[in-house]
């Protein structure tokens, strides 16, 4: 799997995951303090990863922040991604299985090299679920990045307000 990687800094547990994930046998493609000489700030290289996914040049992308906070944001404001802060394994699971996130974010502070591996874990054994339920959150998610799409190009731009409707 193609995995796009990026974290704001260069810290033990941000090397334990390429390394982690290249063990598992994935094609990783590192962002931000992971590669010499990219810009480093966590909104720059979340959003690089995040745009690989859904540009298609990447299966998934995991972002890290010390907090995992802002490197969430900044890869969900990216239309088509999905990505999930998870702190634990059980978390992880959830967000693969009922969101069918396409991103992990990870905290530099909170994330031990066992939890690390506990995490990584969940993530790739989860399949997205097939429940219908499930599936109709997720087109939701879907038409809502439509939806910021459909305001960039109206007139007043992105300050404008609305939305989908309720119910639909």
């Amino acid at each position: 799997m193609r995995i796009s990687v990026s974290s704001d800094m260069d810290e033990p547990v941000a090397r334990l995951l390429v390394a982690e994930l290249r063990q598992r046998g994935h094609d990783v493609r590192e962002h931000g303090a992971l590669r010499p000489g990219a810009d480093a700030r966590w909104a720059v290289c979340s959003e690089a990863a995040a745009r690989e996914v859904a540009a298609g040049a990447a299966d998934q992308a995991v972002v890290c922040c010390w907090t995992g906070t802002g490197a969430s944001i900044a890869a969900n404001k990216v239309p088509g991604v999905r990505a999930a802060l998870c702190t634990d394994a059980a978390t992880a699971d959830g967000a693969r299985r009922w969101n069918d996130a396409n991103v992990l974010a990870l905290s530099l502070r909170l994330t031990s090299a066992p939890v690390l591996g506990e995490i990584l874990d969940a993530w790739f054994a989860a399949e997205p679920s097939q429940d219908p339920e499930d599936r109709q959150n997720v087109a939701r998610v879907g038409r809502l990045d439509a939806a910021r799409e459909d305001l960039r190009g109206a007139p007043g731009g992105p300050a404008r307000a609305g939305g989908p409707e309720h119910g639909d």
